[in-house]
């Protein structure tokens, strides 16, 4: 028989929503904190659900339902979150670019970057630049997201970049941008950091970048 956190990692891989709750709470029940809990249970099944996805052994409606799964067991561990009980690899701003009204790859990313152990702030839809330059200026952020599903808002992403240098905050923060319109091409062209092809990829590089700032701080 699988022990508590076996039951959990398997939970978010298999997308058991009708048992999520029950087991983080018989995980905290048996003694277990909130972040034993996430290292060593949710955290990993995330981690196998991208592998999984990445590997097309799994596909979009069976990530967004981990992804579901997942943003129910961190509601359940919330109160411990707030408490500061809970560590964070670091914390994350995402928006979907002025004049895109699309949310739900947005929703997807932040559902598995928080899986992945990063505190998200959702910036929302139709996001002007100045909004981007705001977050950054007024919290602690080392990630910034940028979405964009439309090919007719790409040059709303150059327009943040360009408003987040004006404003003297671009050497803070690393800016990962995708989306269906997106490219590696544009990412580059347009100086972002990183392009993510799927919620997945933008975990794999999220977790890198920081690994890399947390080292370059050490030394």
């Amino acid at each position: 028989m699988l022990n508590i956190m076996e039951q959990l990692t398997q939970a978010v891989i298999k997308g058991d929503i009708a048992h999520i709750d029950s087991l983080v709470q018989v995980s905290l029940d048996l003694g277990m904190s909130a972040q034993d809990i996430l290292d060593r249970a949710l955290i990993p099944g995330m981690d196998e659900v991208g592998h999984l996805f990445s590997a097309s052994q799994i596909f979009l409606p069976e990530m967004m339902v981990s992804a579901k799964v997942m943003h129910m067991a961190l509601n359940k561990l919330r109160p411990y979150i707030v408490r500061g009980e809970v560590r964070r690899l670091g914390r994350m701003a995402i928006g979907t670019v002025k004049d895109d009204l699309h949310d739900i790859g947005k929703n997807i990313v932040i559902s598995v970057m928080e899986g992945g152990g990063i505190e998200m702030i959702d910036l929302g839809v139709d996001v002007p630049p100045e909004k981007f330059v705001e977050v950054l200026s007024n919290n602690d952020i080392q990630l910034l997201g940028v979405s964009a599903i439309l090919t007719t808002v790409l040059h709303n992403i150059e327009n943040i970049i360009s408003a987040i240098k004006k404003a003297g905050v671009r050497d803070k923060v690393k800016i990962l941008i995708g989306g269906v319109a997106v490219s590696s091409g544009l990412v580059e062209k347009i100086g972002g950091d990183a392009y993510c092809k799927d919620a997945a990829d933008g975990l794999r590089k999220a977790k890198e970048i920081l690994m890399t700032l947390k080292s370059t701080t050490k030394d």
